[in-house]
């Protein structure tokens, strides 16, 4: 029987931040290795919300549905402007 006068501890393992660039670049890759083509794939997914978009090849449509799609369209434009700025 335990010991109920100790307190007992609990520990949960968080899981590591997802960052938006590592998971459009594996989404990338598996949608290229899968013979999609990768930029068409991701816009149908960003417009309409449907996972089917995404292949499940390396995981990438689960990966893609944790993190938001705003997220996404976010990552891009900055990307997109830092690009810019630098030419």
């Amino acid at each position: 029987m335990q010991n109920l006068k100790n307190t007992q501890y609990f520990k949960v393992e968080k899981e590591p931040e997802l960052r938006v660039e590592d998971v459009l670049s594996t989404v990338y890759e598996a949608l290229t290795e899968k013979g999609y083509n990768p930029v068409n794939q991701i816009v149908g997914y960003i417009m309409s919300g449907d996972p089917t978009y995404i292949t499940s090849h390396n995981n990438a449509r689960s990966l893609i549905m944790k993190v938001e799609r705003d997220e996404i369209v976010e990552e891009v434009l900055q990307e997109y402007i830092r690009e810019k700025l630098s030419d």
